[in-house]
């Protein structure tokens, strides 16, 4: 601080000082609102550069900024734009799916999207610290959101472990799930009973991969090559968030592109494969029935959800590292679209895949009926006059085969039944839904047993989905990390090293034989609706309590220019109605259906749906409620009092020669008693006061503010940078 500064001239002073904190900041120049900064040297050129440096020490900062769009697209775009939407789309009517899902991300997703890039930049904080800004009681928020992030993170990295497991195995020629194993008894090779039950790819799954048991109930111990797959993942995971997003922004260029040259590899690949046209026109044949029924609108604003990243605080984390005068506005847009068109994308890959896998198997459907046919035929079942002259057994198509079926059908009626003959419709083969692990480790392992050169583009499968499921965790981590090191400044390192060895131990729960049952489990219910209820607090936080218009006027001061007044009937009516019908459906959905799960039967080689057990009911509900208790906990102990709202404090820290106060709440007779350690009879009266902005709720420059949750504090405060207890 220069040596004629009036604050120095007083610090060294030997003479009593008196002064209250308007008398200060009296004496001083005016300050601008926007950058609450005293230019104590009195010289625009030199203030810009202190204002940069102290923005530099205070916060990191993205390198550039194509490495945060792509940190965000890494985040937003995870494994369920590869597995989740391609199945919704098919289930929920094909092409007409898109329509309720459009809408929905033009009235939810773009909106609430951005409002949590707008709050994170402007408050430049995580999740807790930006929550408690907003609305103190309200802080809970964030913690939940933490916890919420812990979950997810708990069980995604174990799909990531998954993943590893089967790109390592990818390296060898045939690929090891292509065929049954076999096994001499005696002087007889027998097939796996299992394996011949189900299939080559469905066996390696459950029995090789998972070595699954049971039911939920059935431990069966740790599974020790997920063990050691689980290991690397976390350890990778480490590596790439350990340094902040100096390291994690890095491994971005890389996680964030490699999937789209996957894709599109795949999507060449793809439309080149016999049958693939046959399953991109069933997939967007619309079915329009399908938009009348609620629970369509329903599964697409779920999607639309967590599509997004929503309530996470990965999406706030990440954009607190922005610039202030960042256009989060452009951003927003950008990133929902790109998300939008991943999603369509990979479903165009998915079921060009599909497609050709459909031809394969409707194929084989006709090979082994028309077996079933000529023994018939040889044991005078069947009549050969039944058999139309132009069919060949020996080059067989699925034309003559639906013929030859038709016409046997009509004749033996009575009988047909017990002839055990299958249609072989290729619509069949194309509407038997799967999603998640069942597309990505079954029917797409499967359809690349087919290809020519199947490791190759069953590494860059594996590989891609790597790389998918790691920019979503480092999002995840950065929801976890980025507010417990804002609020409690601990440590970088060693808090992040601290997470990822404390998220391996727990994480063996889903590496046991039953692991894959707890993932549904937290799948299914440890975020859905915490998550639901922690974004539609987020938008009534800053809506109805912070003010839409306050709201709206700083991101006009911070944006340079006033949002389309659709965001304000957005965020004020619209989005918080479709969250609480969300949340209500979600609620009904929950006790109408019971919770289960898909059980994969050793002895019956098929998978049969289970209720959840008493003891794992109780685990769901303590999920659910562990989740969102931070919320209604804080509440309380802030309405009474109980726990500080970081109101009524004083902070002075000294950086660079510059002095940063930040006086929030105080009462001008508090004001000489916090500063000058004396009671207010022995301060002379203060003269005329005058301060700076105080907050945008302040009508006046002149006007002290009382609302606690303030922007701006008094005197030195930088504006970008809140220094209030958190």
């Amino acid at each position: 601080m220069p040596k004629n500064s009036k604050v120095t001239q007083r610090e060294h002073s030997s003479e009593h000082v008196t002064e209250s904190v308007a008398d200060l900041l009296a004496l001083e120049e005016p300050v601008d609102y926007k950058q609450s900064v005293l230019n104590v040297a009195g010289e625009a050129d030199k203030q810009k550069v202190a204002d940069e440096e102290l923005d530099a020490e205070d916060r990191p900062a993205w390198n550039s900024k194509l490495q945060y769009i792509l940190a965000q697209i890494g985040f937003s775009v995870g494994l369920g734009n590869i597995w989740r939407f391609p199945y919704l789309c098919q289930k929920n009517g094909g092409g007409a799916y898109l329509v309720p899902y459009l809408v929905l991300l033009i009235i939810i997703g773009i909106p609430l999207f951005f409002l949590e890039l707008a709050v994170g930049q402007r408050i430049r904080r995580g999740s807790i610290g930006v929550w408690h800004y907003v609305c103190p009681r309200l802080g809970g928020i964030g913690f939940s959101s933490c916890i919420v992030c812990l979950f997810v993170g708990l069980y995604y990295n174990v799909i990531i472990g998954w993943s590893i497991f089967y790109f390592f195995k990818s390296f060898q020629y045939p690929l090891p799930w292509s065929e049954c194993p076999v096994f001499r008894n005696g002087t007889v090779t027998v097939v796996e009973a299992e394996c011949e039950k189900s299939s080559a790819t469905t066996y390696f799954w459950y029995r090789e991969a998972l070595d699954i048991s049971n039911s939920i109930s059935e431990s069966g111990g740790l599974n020790w090559k997920m063990t050691l797959c689980l290991l690397v993942a976390w350890s990778i995971v480490g590596m790439a968030v350990v340094k902040g997003i100096q390291s994690s922004g890095k491994v971005m260029y890389f996680s964030s592109l490699f999937p789209y040259v996957v894709l599109a590899c795949f999507l060449v690949r793809g439309l080149l494969l016999r049958g693939a046209i046959d399953g991109i026109l069933h997939m967007f044949t619309p079915k329009l029935d399908k938009m009348l029924d609620p629970q369509v609108w329903r599964e697409a604003a779920t999607q639309v959800f967590f599509a997004l990243g929503l309530g996470f605080g990965g999406v706030i984390a990440f954009s607190s590292y922005n610039k202030q005068d960042n256009n989060c506005h452009f951003d927003a847009a950008l990133v929902s679209f790109i998300n939008f068109f991943t999603s369509v994308l990979a479903t165009l890959v998915v079921f060009a895949v599909l497609g050709f896998k459909a031809n394969i198997m409707n194929e084989k459907c006709v090979v082994e009926n028309a077996e079933k046919i000529l023994g018939y035929l040889n044991t005078d079942v069947l009549s050969r006059a039944l058999i139309p002259p132009h069919v060949n057994f020996s080059h067989l198509t699925t034309k003559d085969y639906a013929e030859m079926y038709k016409v046997i059908k009509t004749v033996k009626e009575d009988h047909f039944s017990a002839l055990g003959l299958d249609p072989c419709l290729l619509e069949d083969e194309l509407d038997k839904s799967v999603q998640g692990t069942g597309l990505a480790f079954i029917a797409f392992t499967e359809a690349m047993t087919h290809f020519p050169a199947s490791p190759f583009w069953s590494v860059m499968f594996f590989l891609m989905l790597i790389n998918l499921g790691l920019g979503s965790m480092i999002g995840t981590m950065a929801g976890i990390t980025t507010p417990i090191i804002d609020t409690f400044k601990v440590p970088k390192e060693m808090f992040t090293v601290g997470c990822c060895v404390f998220a391996f131990f727990v994480g063996l729960l889903f590496v046991q034989r039953s692991g894959n049952y707890f993932v549904t489990m937290f799948d299914d219910y440890s975020a859905t609706l915490p998550l639901t209820v922690i974004v539609i607090l987020e938008n009534v936080a800053v809506a109805w309590i912070y003010g839409t218009k306050k709201f709206m006027q700083e991101l006009t001061e911070m944006l340079g220019f006033r949002p389309y007044r659709f965001y304000f009937y957005m965020w004020k009516f619209v989005s918080p109605l479709c969250m609480a019908v969300l949340t209500t459906a979600s609620i009904i959905q929950l006790g109408v259906t019971p919770p289960g799960y898909s059980a994969w039967i050793k002895e019956e080689a098929a998978e049969r749906y289970l209720y959840f057990p008493n003891w794992a009911m109780a685990i769901l509900i303590t999920l659910i409620v562990v989740a969102v208790l931070p919320i209604p906990v804080v509440f309380v102990l802030r309405h009474f009092h109980l726990l500080s709202d970081g109101s009524n404090t004083l902070s002075v820290s000294y950086k660079k020669g510059r002095m940063m106060k930040d006086i929030s709440n105080l009462e001008e007779n508090d004001e000489t008693r916090f500063i000058l350690s004396k009671v207010p009879s022995e301060a002379p009266s203060p003269m005329p006061t005058h301060r700076s902005y105080l907050g945008p709720g302040s009508t006046s420059p002149m006007e002290t503010n009382s609302n606690p949750n303030g922007r701006y504090g008094s005197g030195y405060l930088l504006a970008s940078t809140p220094e209030s207890e958190l």
